[in-house]
């Protein structure tokens, strides 16, 4: 793939001059301190209530203010924001191009478009991983001044397996909305498509049939759900999918505007 390195090189300093990886590291610091928030529920639900910070909603909670139930709740709320956030991320790398009209003097340098596409799937995946470590370490801050319980450190390897494999199955279906962002010109196709998937799991999940459908099952992994080979085979094929249509579009698609 000729030209990666540097392909990859201007991406990253594209993303560097945007505000867009603070704003997303700033959205992916607030779960921790929502889940902080529901454990002062949880281990004191009548001074939350007398201090006006319930609500019925929240009187729904159920576990208790400990370290499980913590990084559970950091994984769940990963899975669903995580493929808003990659999904946010893979539409404005793959759709800027569009909306700043500087697609066709992309094209005409001399790196191949294989190389284009590859860098920016590479700052995709490096970008989404940076901020699941943002999410994993403001955790630990927070439960540490919360005073959660002490459990074993294999407690929280494993909160951090749970917390990075799902992150990692909502990466790899970021192809499809990178695809989106490229053949439909931009931003709101992209933005569409996953709003799409976003409501689709949701429904699709709560029928019974999620483990079939790849956008549930970050989400029913994240439960603690068993899932067989066939979901993270699903997951693998629409991944695969969207990264060759979005390779296809940019090699073969007419980009005479």
């Amino acid at each position: 793939m000729s030209g990666l390195r540097q392909a990859l090189w201007v991406e990253m300093l594209k993303a560097r001059r945007s505000r867009m990886p603070l704003v997303t590291a700033l959205a992916c610091a607030m779960l921790p301190l929502v889940g902080g928030f529901f454990m002062v529920i949880l281990r004191d639900p009548e001074l939350a209530r007398r201090a006006g910070l319930i609500s019925v909603k929240a009187q729904m909670l159920v576990g208790t203010a400990d370290w499980p139930t913590y990084l559970g709740f950091l994984s769940l709320a990963s899975a669903v924001a995580g493929i808003l956030v990659s999904g946010l991320i893979a539409g404005w790398v793959f759709g800027r191009e569009h909306a700043d009209r500087t697609l066709k003097d992309l094209l005409a340098l001399p790196t191949s478009r294989s190389a284009i596409v590859g860098a920016k799937f590479l700052v995709v995946g490096l970008w989404s991983c940076a901020l699941t470590g943002i999410i994993f370490l403001t955790g630990l801050a927070v439960g540490l001044s919360l005073a959660l319980p002490p459990v074993p450190a294999a407690v929280l390897w494993q909160g951090l397996l749970t917390l990075a494999v799902t992150s990692g199955l909502n990466i790899v279906l970021a192809t499809v909305i990178a695809f989106a962002a490229s053949a439909g010109g931009g931003y709101m196709p992209a933005f569409g498509v996953m709003i799409m998937e976003i409501a689709s799991a949701q429904i699709i999940a709560v029928l019974g049939w999620g483990e079939y459908f790849p956008w549930s099952v970050p989400g029913l992994y994240a439960q603690g759900e068993a899932l067989g080979a066939i979901s993270c085979l699903l997951v693998l094929l629409a991944g695969l999918a969207g990264a060759a249509l979005t390779f296809a579009w940019w090699e073969l698609a007419d980009h005479a505007r």
